[in-house]
């Protein structure tokens, strides 16, 4: 196979063989070349094709035998610097029926200020539009910085929607429970707050918050197994972590760390990686893979594979492969990383879908 291109949409098959339990290989396949910033993907059922977003602010289809289509229109207007721009896509648990595409994204606001916004718009039949886009969720207050913006989805499968936001890289606001930055927050479908949620009825403490103490989120998905939450997230020079948010906890960033500043000094607020009142990752790397999108494999398929969380890695440029024993991490390989190239994105359907 040629030398991958600098930016691509890949196909990873197994090929199984008996010695599968001691060396898996891979087979690659280059489905899409010369994309401009690829951030996450969505299958559409019935094998319509895959749902690209591009951080520039473009939405695309991607279908066999067509390749790569023109943007689609209806796309909110993002902003575009920085880390900042079109982040997540997620098809609507009853997309069949309602054609409902979400998607995360950075909203611009006065000064030259951003957040992390969330709504969805109709697919169009013909798959050429999203009409009728509606912001259900605005991270307050925008902030003038342009990173860590967090943005994934997940859906629980009884009407709530959570996301997952970045602290904006304003450190002390991850622990401040009048904002939305550092926090998971948890969502009716239509934007609503539920009223089992944490802190709903608590002076002073935002009502959309489930979890907080999160520095700059980068994958979440629902475990089939148990229908737990499960989050990774980027620490500073280390410390990349798995969490599994629960209701109303504290996940410790900036008070608890395992990572340290760029510069090798220790992070200010830090008081250790254990910290009274915090959680403990369920997983975590003192040297930063830069962990990003992940996906829980459940299907039949790959019987080898049943049951195991995949990570994509920005820094180490590979796919991680994750055995678990219920919360816990048992073993850790790694896939692709002969193609070095970062993988953003990890999504499974008919194949696993990984995208650098």
């Amino acid at each position: 196979m040629p030398p991958f291109p600098s930016r691509t949409l890949i196909a990873a098959t197994l090929l199984f063989s008996a010695s599968y339990a001691l060396a898996a290989k891979t087979n690659v396949e280059v489905l899409q070349t010369d994309l401009s910033h690829p951030w996450a993907l969505d299958f559409l059922p019935d094998n319509q094709g895959v749902l690209i977003t591009l951080r520039g602010g473009e939405l695309h289809l991607w279908q066999q035998g067509k390749g790569l289509s023109a943007p689609i229109s209806g796309v909110p207007v993002v902003w575009a610097h920085g880390q900042g721009g079109l982040l997540d896509v997620v098809l609507a648990p009853d997309f069949t029926s309602s054609r409902r595409v979400w998607l995360s994204f950075a909203e611009g606001g006065p000064d030259n200020k951003a957040g992390t916004a969330v709504g969805y718009g109709t697919l169009s039949q013909d798959l050429k539009r999203l009409e009728n886009f509606k912001v259900v969720f605005r991270q307050t207050p925008k902030l003038s910085t342009g990173n860590h913006f967090g943005g994934r989805i997940a859906f629980d499968g009884k009407g709530h929607v959570f996301i997952a936001l970045g602290e904006n890289n304003e450190r002390a606001t991850a622990q401040d429970l009048d904002k939305l930055q550092g926090k998971v927050v948890r969502l009716n479908a239509d934007g609503s707050v539920p009223q089992d949620n944490p802190f709903v009825g608590k002076q002073g403490v935002r009502p959309e918050i489930w979890s907080y103490g999160h520095r700059n989120p980068q994958g979440l998905a629902i475990n089939p197994a148990n229908g737990e939450l499960w989050l990774n997230e980027h620490g500073p020079r280390g410390g990349d972590e798995i969490n599994i948010p629960a209701a109303g906890k504290n996940y410790g960033w900036p008070l608890a760390t395992w990572g340290i500043n760029y510069s090798g000094l220790k992070i200010p607020e830090a008081k250790g990686g254990e910290v009274e009142g915090t959680e403990q990752p369920t997983h975590y790397w003192k040297v930063s893979p830069a962990i990003s999108g992940m996906a829980f494999y459940q299907a039949d398929t790959f019987p080898q594979w049943k049951g195991k969380l995949f990570i994509g890695a920005l820094k180490e440029k590979n796919l991680i492969e994750l055995t678990l024993d219920g919360d816990k991490v048992t073993d850790e390989q790694r896939l692709l990383g002969d193609r070095k190239k970062r993988i953003r994105d990890v999504r499974v359907g008919r194949t696993v879908i990984c995208m650098s």
